[in-house]
């Protein structure tokens, strides 16, 4: 009994110390990762840093060169003008695809006419983007007094509102 007493240290030991081995081994690997991923960060933050001195010696050098010919003010609202425009535009790039007009949706639009005040049914295709029309909308409404129900027999016309009815 002795001996099993022995070798069940032995494996609780062989098992703490794999565990220890196991974990040091993901530290190092995660410092290796972190200061890999450190690097990048400061290399991209120093790169939008100069990106943005560049592109403000381009908008002064525009500036500079429109006040050759423009008073200063107008050169001055011109860059300004042209750079909201160049923002707008990559504001627009930067945008998801799912958001842009494509062709098709472009076409659907053109052939769907100028839709009026009123309850009038889309001739596009649902919202949902599964492509099956909408039903077509009845002249009246169901359940008007005088106009019997489509598929009611005559004698019929006294249908308590409370009973729930079901259509197949």
């Amino acid at each position: 009994m002795e001996r099993l007493d022995h070798l069940e240290h032995l494996d609780r030991h062989l098992v703490d110390e794999l565990a220890q081995v196991a974990r040091e081994t993901v530290r190092d690997e995660l410092r290796e990762q972190t200061r890999k991923q450190r690097r990048t960060a400061m290399l991209y933050a120093a790169s939008g840093a100069v990106a943005l001195y560049a592109g403000a010696a381009l908008a002064l050098a525009v500036g500079l060169a429109l006040a050759l010919g423009l008073p200063d003010w107008a050169a001055a609202l011109i860059t300004a003008a042209i750079l909201a425009a160049v923002a707008y535009a990559l504001r627009g790039a930067a945008r998801p695809s799912a958001s842009r007009p494509t062709a098709g949706r472009e076409a659907e639009a053109a052939a769907v006419p100028d839709r009026t005040a009123g309850p009038a049914a889309p001739v596009a295709a649902p919202p949902s983007g599964l492509g099956t029309p909408y039903p077509p909308m009845p002249p009246v409404a169901p359940g008007t007094p005088g106009t019997p129900e489509p598929g009611a027999a005559p004698g019929q016309d006294d249908i308590d509102p409370e009973q729930p009815h079901h259509r197949a």
